[in-house]
């Protein structure tokens, strides 16, 4: 069997076709037509993966040859090649969904680099379609990647639980995605016709959270100038998604209860009393458990949404999935930014496996796209990654690892307001945390205090 990717040439003038042959056939199994209806019955017969074709032919011009050809099961990259080249017909073979077009006489180097930059992108095409539909096919959850015994498991006790209405308590660190997984168990339930409405309750204040969770009726405070419907209600037939739920004010826990009991609730400021015909899924990053046996959380409200509680492992926990992850999202920016890399160097992703990551997936995610974008070749390299991963900077993993999980964490917040000039709403949005989750973290790893008096925290023991 032949191991040499197929190119089809389509040319009616014989001696350019035969020199295109010649110029080619030392690394890629040629195949020869004289006009565009030759090329397709090839095509239907040979596992094609280029065609190069003249724009004005006999018969069928390259135009609609290329609109036929990417009409076949095997999509094959198009190459338009012509005499009478224009920006005109540059656009218009771009629009029949060419992916080059190259004037006559063609030059052989620039035509090589064409063909290659071809190959690369439609190997990451083929790649990303077949992990996708693996992932499809094997777990229906098309948000969630993963292939290590605890995913498997994860995966397994979605499939199980989704179907049914039972409140659901997700807990995981920031990162580990958490509300992919409450998509998940929507899109796998009776209720995925209906709509999956998510509130992060930590970003606001307890005073709009309850308004915005219940509804409010007009005057029922300063600023409610008509009726307005809350979560609950935007949610009927389908899911309410509350995340940071340990966040919420006691009152409103209190109300919360209410509804997960009796399955009823009022708007704010008013008397009539509505059904609340959801499917709840509650996450916190926070130990639930804890937090109500030291009364910072309602126990009974613990146990309303304690009914099945989904864990979600660090990506520490689960470092086998690090290639599979980094390999599906460089993929994703390499085609979002048109960029040629197509691979990751053995030392980046010793370097990658080896880091603690903090920040799990969602830190994974930020750093690939960056090493996307920042990329010089078509190999990402250890000097595309961030400084932190480099074996002699102070936060590194590969020599100056942190010794903890908290320690761990507590350099991801400082690199991260260090990134953002000291700005926490920005340094929030990129940690994926409420501001007021960042300052308690701020506080509790003692930071807040050295940067009020000016200190380098990363200078202090």
């Amino acid at each position: 069997m032949n191991a040499k990717p197929a190119i089809l040439i389509v040319e009616d003038e014989k001696n350019t076709r035969e020199g295109l042959e010649r110029a080619l056939n030392r690394n890629y199994q040629i195949y020869l037509a004289e006009d565009a209806e030759r090329g397709l019955k090839i095509l239907a017969e040979k596992p094609v993966e280029i065609i190069l074709t003249d724009m004005r032919m006999p018969g069928m011009d390259g135009l609609a040859l290329v609109r036929r050809a990417l009409a076949h099961e095997s999509q094959p990259i198009c190459i338009v090649l012509t005499a009478y080249g224009s920006i005109e017909t540059a656009v218009e073979a771009m629009k029949a969904g060419a992916y080059e077009f190259l004037t006559k006489p063609v030059n052989l180097d620039q035509l090589e680099i064409v063909i290659q930059r071809a190959m690369r992108s439609k190997k990451l095409e083929n790649e990303n379609r077949a992990l996708r539909t693996q992932l499809d096919e094997k777990f229906g959850l098309e948000a969630i990647i993963g292939k290590t015994p605890v995913m498997e498991e994860l995966f397994e006790l979605i499939r199980q639980v989704a179907p049914s209405r039972t409140t659901v308590l997700i807990q995981g660190e920031s990162g580990t995605g958490k509300e992919l997984v409450a998509h998940a168990l929507h899109n796998l339930s009776p209720r995925s016709r209906g709509p999956f409405i998510a509130v992060h309750c930590a970003a606001l204040p307890h005073n709009l959270l309850e308004s915005e969770l219940f509804g409010h009726e007009k005057g029922a405070f300063t600023g409610a100038i008509e009726r307005r419907r809350g979560r609950f209600e935007l949610a009927e037939g389908g899911t309410l998604f509350l995340d940071e739920i340990s966040e919420i004010d006691p009152s409103i826990q209190v109300k919360l209860l209410r509804v997960l009991e009796e399955r009823k609730f009022e708007r704010v400021g008013g008397q009539e009393t509505h059904d609340a015909d959801i499917r709840l899924v509650a996450a916190t990053n926070n130990d639930l458990a804890k937090l109500a046996q030291e009364g910072k959380f309602r126990n009974d409200l613990f146990y309303r949404l304690n009914v099945v509680t989904i864990t979600l492992p660090p990506l520490r926990e689960r470092r086998e999935d690090i290639p599979l992850l980094s390999k599906y999202f460089l993929g994703e920016f390499a085609a979002e930014n048109n960029r040629n890399a197509e691979e990751i160097s053995a030392d980046a992703m010793t370097a990658l496996t080896s880091y603690s990551w903090p920040g799990n997936v969602r830190e994974l995610k930020n750093v690939m796209e960056r090493m996307v974008v920042l990329s010089r070749g078509t190999k990402l390299s250890l000097r595309d990654l961030p400084p932190q991963f480099r074996p002699n900077h102070p936060a590194g993993a590969l020599s100056g690892a942190p010794a903890s999980i908290k320690e761990a964490n507590r350099r991801l917040i400082v690199n991260t307001l260090q990134s953002c000039s000291g700005n926490r709403s920005l340094a929030a949005q990129k940690l994926g945390i409420s501001r007021r989750t960042l300052h308690r973290k701020l506080h509790e790893y003692g930071i807040e205090s050295k940067q009020k008096h000016g200190e380098n925290p990363e200078s202090q023991p």
